[in-house]
């Protein structure tokens, strides 16, 4: 077998009803995102793979908020499958009786370990698919021997490396009694914009990077027993960069079967996450950005510059200035470093190579860009204010058509959605607060087609477990006579 074989990019499915949408929207908070790109020769650009980020802006209620991005990694399968865990785990009950500033802490570090142990979980059948199959080819095979005699089990292989090396790195926010707490592993950044005492606006890195410029993760991955020197020459733990990451088997309970890897003493690439806080939220305090590390490597790679933080914190100033909401914030900063990361690269002044920084890599390609802003004492000038709208009165319409009755909408049947008209099973209702303009036929429609959009009853939320196995048990145990006392629904 290979030491490290080629493993195969997993594309993301399709977007994909999940119940983390039906948590409440922080209103003081934006997302801004752009997918990954390739530059091509006549200027334009094409998506390498599916956007591999993920990202929620949640508010619980008024003295507690959740943020998190999620960089996935090979694939969006781990980063898709954090984001719903990590919410779950942090939100349910867990913050429940915590009041300080360590048990806080503590339910983070919790959460990271556990969405990581659930996801491992989840990839048990492929675990168990992929031993058999290295079973099934001879060790003494070379790789192309292993492929002329065993073609069909070498491509399934490759394809279960592919599967099982997806992971995610992540960044978690939390506010909670008016403190701030962040979370993290691998190379997402959050960093907290506030003024000093002499109104000068500061940035503040609250996260770890966890790559290998980071002396503490070199110094712990010499005391597991690897070769420093060989680590730093390739710039990579297996197939990834990052030291630490939710998910990715391969660099973790399959590390021994990676060369550079297999002379650790334990799992060199882990999940325990670098917590920080918490940070009173003071009137000092401006605003948070949360980012996936494609955003601030594009902008370094761009620019070279060696003060990324401080020119991001500029930019997002910049467009609070000029947007009217926070999501346009974010998506004006996103932009911004999408222009210049595009144009710098096709400029005719320099070799249309870009070199990154950290690794020294020329590339001639963007990664996946989320960045996520919470305002806490920053205006927005130029805000926009909620646009009023006419609450419809409904008359109630006798079957002659004529009107018999006005009422309000607290007044209407169970169940009915504002429209411009609608029917329960033995009366209409007809909107009359609406002309009968015929000039205003096509307006209504689309203010009809609006209000129902705003009014109408949310989704109910799919269930997380599926229990329809254990009901048809229950049901086969009543038909035979064998179920327990004390079950009986």
């Amino acid at each position: 077998m290979p030491t490290r074989a080629e493993i195969p990019r997993v594309l993301c499915n399709a977007y994909e009803q999940r119940w983390t949408d039906d948590l409440p929207v922080c209103r003081l908070s934006g997302v801004g995102s752009a997918t990954n790109q390739l530059y091509r020769e006549d200027g334009m650009r094409q998506e390498e793979h599916p956007c591999e980020d993920h990202s929620f802006h949640v508010r619980i209620d008024n003295d507690t908020y959740l943020y998190a991005i999620f960089d996935g990694h090979e694939g969006g399968e781990a980063a898709q499958f954090a984001l719903q865990r990590m919410a779950y785990e942090i939100l349910f009950g867990k913050l429940e009786g915590k009041s300080t500033d360590e048990e806080i802490k503590e339910v983070l570090r919790q959460a990271f370990l556990a969405v990581e142990e659930s996801y491992m979980a989840s990839i048990d059948d492929r675990l168990a698919e992929r031993a058999k199959l290295q079973m099934d080819i001879p060790d003494d095979l070379s790789e192309y021997e292993a492929y002329k005699k065993y073609p069909h089990l070498v491509d399934r292989l490759k394809t279960l490396n592919g599967e099982l090396s997806c992971g995610t790195t992540a960044v978690v926010a939390l506010v909670c009694g008016g403190r701030l707490f962040v979370a993290n592993v691998g190379e997402c950044r959050a960093l907290l914009c506030r003024t000093d005492k002499d109104g000068v606006l500061r940035v503040l890195q609250l996260s770890v990077d966890h790559n290998l410029s980071n002396e503490d993760e070199l110094l712990r991955l010499q005391q597991l027993g690897l070769d420093l020197d060989r680590i730093k020459q390739e710039h990579r733990l297996g197939n990834q960069e990052n030291s630490r990451c939710l998910g990715n088997y391969l660099v973790k309970g399959g590390y021994k079967e990676i060369e550079e890897l297999a002379s650790a003493m334990s799992e060199p690439v882990i999940a325990e996450p670098e917590v920080h806080g918490g940070i009173p939220l003071d009137e000092n305090c401006r605003f948070l950005m949360l980012m996936s590390d494609g955003v601030y490597k594009s902008l370094e790679s761009a620019t070279r510059t060696d003060q990324v933080n401080k020119v991001l914190a500029e930019m997002a100033v910049v467009e609070f200035r000029n947007q009217s909401t926070l999501t346009s914030v974010a998506q004006g900063v996103i932009d911004r470093i999408g222009r210049i990361h595009h144009d710098v690269f096709m400029s005719d002044n320099m070799s249309r190579e870009i070199v990154s920084p950290r690794s020294g890599c020329t590339k001639g390609k963007r990664d996946d860009m989320t960045l996520l802003i919470r305002k806490f004492n920053f205006d927005i000038p130029n805000a926009v204010s909620p646009t009023p709208f006419e609450v419809p009165n409904y008359e109630r319409v006798a079957s002659n058509g004529s009107a018999s009755e006005t009422l309000n909408p607290s007044e209407l049947p169970s169940g009915s959605t504002l429209q411009n008209s609608f029917s329960t099973v033995d009366e209409t209702y007809r909107d009359t607060s609406r002309t009968n303009d015929t000039n205003t036929t096509e307006d209504s429609s689309s203010d009809a087609m609006f209000s129902q959009a705003i009014f109408s009853t949310p989704a109910p939320i799919l269930p997380y477990v599926d229990f329809s196995e254990y009901y048809a048990n229950v049901e086969h145990a009543r038909q035979e006579g064998t179920l327990p006392e004390g079950i009986n629904f």
